[in-house]
């Protein structure tokens, strides 16, 4: 046990770093774009082909990419009822900072530092799922929601999936799993090299972004956004770990998802609807300490 504390101080001491780095003026914060753009299009990447690389998976686990693509979906409409007595604009706000999960940035380096191979599997066939989501299914559903739109446009969002170079990566490595193919030596052995850094990368960037003003405002639109948004995580978390038939390294790594922290995408998304990315900004950095107390918290039950 003192191994998981061990690790889960060495990923704190980092996003600390990052955010008092900025502080201090060593990073900006348009340095957070940058940093996310590496994280994102290149160490993430290479972690992707790093982790599947060599292994072999069952079609019975693709239910993994519906789990995580069906808990998107639970916490957009769950959001959505919660909120349907306020008006358009804070509907489509609730629901665009609520659904998705920080995996690239945050639960995969956790699962690559805590778990496993076959963990770390499932955390990324979780993403599969979850990509759907976070990465245009969230922002088509509440740019149709803001603007008083009855039927859900499917366009947007495959225009936005077909620019994730991550969610790509994701889909091509797992058709290469099934298929039983093998990438070439050097490529493995050079995406092993860039991958290392996605750890290290990916908590200096949520420091460096993390952003709270504190007032009491803020803080009960954050809990109204997130206490619903973990509630159902934390129940959906123990469904699987307790019920689902898949051998226990799997379930380890499924239940590190439904604790991870909003989507690094969400205020960026929130800024395109014209929405207060202050507070989803806010949203966002509060998810990450939760999430760092929950998943600690879960590694010392599951481990």
């Amino acid at each position: 046990m003192s191994d998981v504390l061990i690790r889960a101080g060495c990923f704190a001491t980092i996003i600390l770093m990052g955010y008092l780095l900025r502080r201090a003026g060593f990073f900006k914060k348009e340095d957070f774009y940058l940093l996310s753009k590496i994280v994102l299009r290149i160490t993430l990447t290479a972690a992707i082909i790093t982790n599947f690389s060599g292994r072999e998976m069952e079609f019975s686990l693709l239910v993994i990419v519906a789990i995580g693509f069906l808990f998107g979906v639970i916490v957009m409409s769950a959001s959505y009822w919660l909120n349907r007595s306020r008006d358009r604009r804070d509907r489509a706000f609730a629901v665009l900072n609520s659904a998705g999960v920080n995996i690239g940035n945050f639960v995969l380096p956790f699962a690559q530092g805590f778990l496993g191979p076959a963990g770390v599997m499932a955390v990324s066939l979780f993403d599969v799922g979850n990509s759907l989501i976070c990465l245009g299914g969230a922002y088509s559903a509440a740019s149709a929601i803001q603007s008083g739109q009855k039927r859900f446009s499917l366009l947007p969002l495959l225009r936005s999936l077909g620019k994730s170079i991550a969610l790509i990566t994701y889909i091509v490595m797992t058709l290469l799993c099934m298929l039983h193919i093998s990438l070439p030596g050097p490529v493995v052995e050079l995406a092993g090299i860039i991958g290392g850094a996605n750890t290290f990368l990916a908590m200096l960037m949520l420091g460096v972004g993390f952003e709270i003003s504190g007032s009491k405002r803020q803080l009960l639109d954050v809990a109204r956004i997130l206490l619903p948004r973990y509630a159902i995580g934390i129940a959906l978390a123990a469904a699987c770990y307790f019920l689902l038939p898949l051998p226990l390294p799997y379930r380890q790594g499924l239940v590190i998802p439904f604790l991870g922290p909003i989507a690094s995408a969400a205020p960026a998304f929130t800024a395109q609807l014209d929405g207060d990315y202050g507070l989803a900004s806010a949203v966002n950095s509060i998810s990450i300490l939760i999430s760092i107390g929950l998943i600690v918290g879960t590694m010392f039950l599951i481990l």
